[in-house]
């Protein structure tokens, strides 16, 4: 591109000057020219990897964001940041890993940016994590930035029907249940994960896609299109244009992500019926760019937005086919129609947002994926806090699919993950339980793990609604039934959670949005004074420094927070 004046705000230190000249010698080694020190340099943080279907596909992604910036005037060098595949590591010891990986890859994203002082940034995300650590190192660096989402995975297909990564680990449960045998477990294990992209439903992956997209920091239309779509590819290119355009405008990521931006991302999450997850993400990201966004935006937002996607884990769809339909695009464009969206919000497009929508095509019409505002799934959105005596700070439950929307029950209490599905496997939980797995919070976990593998076991078991779960850890994007997670303050710091025992009423109610125990204040402070402070589980490593520093869930356990 052409510019009237210099966009190297800050690679000028490098490219300038007799000083530099061994700096330049190391980028000359890389495949500089003369002419190349000549022009803004923009990093392309790539989160390419082998170990997830979700990132296979994204170094060709990157080398096309590095195409589309080298034709338009800029001086692109990609490197790479780290990612896990929640999948693989859910159900284990591995699970602790997930959260703080966020962490990790927000950090070295800044710090390759800052270190080699590049001018913008185009990053490319594909697992849960990926998207919320992008945009933190975004919101923390403040350079022209865009974010490209490597898509969705194609659902697979068996017996004539979708099949994805959550019906995998529901049949596990089905098989304990002596409802399917090993060669039916198999069958099912060969088929759900077709090729490459990110978890099929609205799960943490696609709901953070979508948030974003809503946020106004990645293209229209970037969130559900498909991995393997040509599309994508070509997004790509165009995000490596559009870095150089917002560099040309000096429009910032703290321009675009403003309060209004992030309850924009809050009204797609709840329309869309997105993960539980978006709290903790939505919030992290917020903190990066110093915008107070606390659990009560979410539900104020809630309040007013109605659940329209029947979208799966708790309905039927899959993002590629919202995206046969019209997309998240189309989705925004009735919302802002209905009023629910702040359309004034500026965009990585150098558009507001309403100027984007005015481009989009409406919804197919006589579709069903999509309710009308007429016949929602549900009047309000399905992601609710709650808030009582077992969760001060708050907890989260997603309600969609469920047709009881108050439990009531005795306390099974369990101090791990690994204990609780044995008492699964056992048959020992019985419909009316509520189960508690507690020391599983962002300290006390440590990292906070999901508990998919025990949410989609007590589905296949036949006790999905029968049974109430909740955790001071999380819940995967892919868990449904009656789950509450996120309970604030966390066992391991003394929350009321700790001191639960088996038997105590439990009562959890999304319509007073109240999540208590039946136990006198005497009882309490008597449990509380006799109650010891666990050690930490880790005392050296990354787990052990990131339970030092992270934050409560209600915070968005982050591990910058100002000390």
């Amino acid at each position: 591109m052409s510019s009237n004046h210099d966009l190297r705000i800050r690679s000028k230190v490098i490219s300038e000057g007799v000083n530099r000249a061994p700096n330049r010698a190391m980028l000359r080694a890389v495949g500089f020219s003369d002419e190349d020190f000549k022009k803004p340099m923009i990093g392309v943080a790539s989160t390419w990897s082998e170990v997830t279907p979700c990132n296979i596909h994204i170094d060709e992604l990157a080398r096309e964001a590095k195409r589309g910036v080298q034709i338009h005037g800029g001086a692109p060098l990609i490197f790479n940041t780290i990612t896990v595949s929640d999948g693989i590591s859910m159900g284990h010891e591995g699970m602790l890993f997930s959260l703080p990986s966020r962490e990790i890859i927000a950090d070295s994203i800044e710090i390759v940016v800052n270190a080699e002082r590049f001018d913008g940034l185009v990053a490319i995300g594909g697992c849960d994590k990926n998207t919320p650590a992008c945009l933190m190192a975004i919101g923390r660096i403040n350079l022209p930035s865009v974010y490209v989402y490597g898509g969705t995975i194609q659902p697979g297909r068996m017996d004539g029907k979708q099949v994805d990564i959550v019906t995998a680990f529901e049949a596990v449960g089905q098989y304990h249940a002596g409802k399917i045998n090993e060669q039916e477990l198999h069958r099912i294990e060969c088929h759900v994960c077709p090729g490459a992209g990110a978890c099929g439903g609205m799960y943490t992956a696609n709901t953070m896609a979508a948030a974003v997209e809503a946020m106004g920091m990645s293209l229209p239309g970037s969130s559900s299109t498909p991995a393997i779509s040509p599309q994508k590819a070509v997004e790509c290119a165009e995000a490596g244009k559009l870095v150089l355009e917002l560099l040309e405008n000096n429009i910032l990521p703290r321009d675009i992500m403003t309060k209004k931006a992030f309850e924009n991302a809050i009204t797609i999450v709840m329309a869309l019926g997105g993960s539980t997850n978006a709290f903790l993400h939505l919030m992290a990201i917020a903190h990066s760019v110093r915008v107070d966004l606390s659990m009560d935006d979410f539900e104020q937002i809630r309040k007013k937005v109605p659940h329209l996607a029947d979208l799966k884990p708790s309905g039927k769809y899959s993002m590629q086919d919202l995206n046969d339909i019209g997309g998240v695009p189309g989705v925004m464009k009735l919302l802002l129609e209905q009023g629910l969206l702040h359309g004034d919000c500026l965009t990585v497009t150098g558009k507001t947002l309403a100027e984007n929508l005015a481009a989009a095509e409406p919804l197919k019409e006589n579709q069903a994926i999509i309710r009308s505002f007429d016949a929602p799934l549900k009047p309000s959105g399905p992601l609710v806090v709650l808030k009582g005596n077992l969760a001060p700070e708050g907890a989260v439950a997603k309600m969609s699919g469920l047709k009881n929307l108050r439990f009531s029950g005795p306390a099974r209490v369990f101090d791990s993950e690994e204990e609780t599905t044995l008492a699964i496997m056992a048959d020992e939980i019985r419909k009316g339980d509520v189960v508690v797995i507690r020391y599983a919070g962002p300290k006390g976990g440590p990292g906070m793990p999901e508990m998919l593998s025990v949410t989609a076991m007590i589905v296949g078991k036949g006790l999905g609604g029968e049974v109430a779960l909740i955790t001071d850890g999380r819940f995967s994007g892919g868990s449904h039934g009656f789950v509450v997670g996120h309970v604030s303050p966390e066992a391991q710091v003394g929350g009321p959670i700790a001191l639960l025992q088996d038997g105590d009423q439990i009562t959890i109610d999304s319509e007073t949005q109240e999540i208590s125990f039946e136990v006198s204040h005497e009882e309490l402070e008597a449990r509380a004074n006799k109650w010891i402070k666990p050690p930490l589980k880790f005392s050296s490593g990354v787990l052990a420094k990131y339970a030092r520093l992270v934050s409560s869930a209600s915070k968005g356990a982050v591990t910058d927070m100002d000390i």
